[in-house]
């Protein structure tokens, strides 16, 4: 596939990393995601290229698994006896959001090629300064589409990884607003008073970010609290491509966060569950 019609090259010229637009594209990404974890590629993908994605996105829709379920900022759904009260493992708040599982993508999908495109992921890569980017092996949870219908939310949360990449396809009439607590935890320290707080309302450190369509954002959601509001009854729903890139190459997800996203699991995942290793840090996941 010619990407020059998918993503707009001109602007950022992504083949061509010695270019000076290349490098202020990393620069600026890169100073952003210092500042507060994330950072935005407005209008990457062009208009026509959007349309059709869109549309593709529509068309696999009737795949999306849908959980309505109570859950706390880890994917939780039982409380902890061992920690307190106001800690955001015993916070639970409804999330009732569907995500398209990767099976469901053609083989001539424009966002599984833009996903895949390598330029695209050594462009991602250097704005996260790490070396190397691997497209995430699993094949139910490495390119998915996120859908929030009317009425539909996606509840405070940390994830699992250390980071994200989405381009958001189709936006909500009202709500759907992605909204994040920039690094409200570190890699030693839960701060679970502040998290509690912001699960229950306080939006003292709640930035609230300006996502259109086309736009692709880079976000270090392990470390910082998120979440997507409700959708409004009236609007038309909202739709997310999720590019799930890894550090290392062969990574496959885990039963219990595979089930809960996809309501289903593959021989792949049991096969390589046993083998799962264990984190670095000292955090809940």
């Amino acid at each position: 596939m010619d990407m020059s019609t998918v993503l707009d090259l001109d602007r950022y010229p992504l083949s061509c990393p010695q270019s000076d637009p290349y490098r202020a594209a990393v620069a600026a990404a890169q100073a952003s995601l210092r500042h507060d974890g994330c950072a935005v590629i407005k209008d990457l993908v062009r208009a026509d290229a959007l349309a059709k994605m869109a549309d593709e996105a529509e068309h696999i829709k009737h795949a999306t698994h849908y959980s309505r379920t109570k859950i706390n900022a880890y994917f939780g759904t039982e409380p902890d006896p061992d920690l307190p009260d106001h800690h955001p493992a015993n916070v639970f708040i409804e999330r009732s959001s569907g995500f398209v599982p990767g099976d469901a993508f053609a083989a001539d999908s424009t966002i599984d090629a833009m996903f895949r495109w390598q330029p695209l992921l050594d462009f991602t890569a250097a704005c996260l300064d790490v070396p190397q980017l691997f497209c995430y092996a699993d094949p139910l949870a490495g390119l998915t589409v996120n859908v929030l219908n009317p009425g539909q939310q996606f509840s405070w949360h940390y994830d699992n990884n250390d980071f994200a990449v989405t381009v958001l396809l189709a936006e909500a009439d009202s709500g759907g607003l992605f909204r994040y607590a920039p690094n409200i935890r570190s890699r030693s320290n839960e701060n679970q008073t502040a998290a509690a707080d912001v699960m229950l309302g306080d939006d003292t450190a709640v930035k609230t970010l300006d996502l259109r369509p086309g736009d692709m954002q880079i976000f270090q959601g392990r470390y910082s609290l998120h979440q997507v509001t409700r959708v409004d009854e009236q609007s038309c729903p909202r739709h997310a491509a999720v590019f799930a890139y890894t550090l290392e190459d062969g990574l496959i997800g885990g039963l219990v966060r595979t089930q809960q996203l996809f309501g289903r699991t593959l021989p792949i995942h049991h096969a390589y569950a046993a083998g799962q290793a264990v984190r670095d840090d000292d955090l809940l996941d």
